[in-house]
């Protein structure tokens, strides 16, 4: 793993004016691709798994959806970031799962009756109730921490508009860097229309859905397959891959046999603990070094 981490740390060091922070204190190599679609193509190619983690990778002393999770995670783990986008009520896109606070800060009420000051006052919480010294972000300022250290998986929360979100990625210039998760068809089409060089995860069911996303002009290489919390089946995958389409899917609670995501050939695996998967995987992957890596330079 040594010689792919090298690798990578040399091209970070390239980017100049990453701070060393950036990494955390425990420093690896961080997945920020340039090119996504190219990426994932690449995962596909070679037969690669890369890992997302599930709101940021939560640990104790480390909450969901926290900046300070975030730095966290990649320091351990190549990974992903998912995190939630909900909305305060002064308009402004903020990082938090729940409609409200109760479970995750000491706070109590709805994200969407605080104005963004109320939100930011709140402390986080982990998993275990403890508080911390955190505050939860706003959209932007993740967006901008997270530029050139990470790419950002926004789940948008059914109270945020589209065209709010799309607008902020803009504003932001990242809209290379983040990948919008979607749950229909008719919601990636949207989106597509909204945001045509937006890279899009989206349910699929059945390659007729591939279909109808073409015939409704979304291009399919800026797409890749939600499908599901279990291990994809084997027949659909090989139908996405034909299509150029690449498939990720959900290792959450007690599933550990990370492994058997490059199995499925999946191309990135959702799950809680991202330090563990990566370290699976790359025991696993048959590759000196974590493969997934490889697949950083791919345009």
């Amino acid at each position: 793993m040594r010689r792919a981490l090298t690798a990578a740390a040399l091209a970070l060091a390239a980017c100049g004016d990453m701070a060393p922070e950036s990494i955390g204190a425990n420093p690896t190599a961080t997945l920020a691709p340039a090119d996504l679609p190219a990426f994932f193509d690449c995962l596909r190619e070679r037969g690669q798994t890369a890992v997302s983690a599930h709101r940021g990778g939560p640990a104790p002393g480390y909450a969901e959806n926290a900046v300070e999770t975030f730095r966290r995670t990649i320091g351990h783990a190549p990974a992903f970031l998912e995190v939630d986008v909900s909305v305060t009520r002064d308009g402004v896109l903020v990082l938090m799962h729940d409609d409200d606070v109760e479970r995750t800060t000491d706070g109590r009420g709805a994200v969407a009756a605080m104005t963004l000051a109320e939100f930011k006052a709140l402390r986080l919480q982990d998993e275990s109730g403890a508080t911390l010294d955190q505050h939860p972000p706003s959209l932007r300022q993740a967006l901008d921490w997270a530029n050139g250290r990470a790419i950002l998986e926004l789940d948008i929360k059914r109270s945020v508009a589209f065209e709010d979100v799309v607008r902020e990625v803009e504003e932001a210039g990242a809209m290379g860097r983040v990948v919008f998760i979607t749950y229909s068809i008719d919601a990636a089409s949207r989106l597509a229309r909204l945001a045509p060089d937006a890279m899009i995860y989206t349910t699929i069911s059945s390659p007729r859905e591939l279909d109808l996303l073409e015939r409704r002009g979304v291009d399919l290489r800026r797409i890749v397959a939600w499908v599901g919390t279990q291990a994809p089946d084997a027949a659909l995958v090989e139908a996405l891959a034909a299509r150029g389409v690449e498939a990720r899917f959900g290792m959450f609670g007690g599933s550990r046999d990370y492994a058997n995501a490059i199995r499925a050939r999946a191309q990135i695996v959702a799950v809680d603990d991202a330090p563990e998967a990566v370290r699976d995987l790359d025991a696993a992957d048959g590759e000196e070094g974590y493969a997934a890596l490889q697949c950083l330079a791919a345009r």
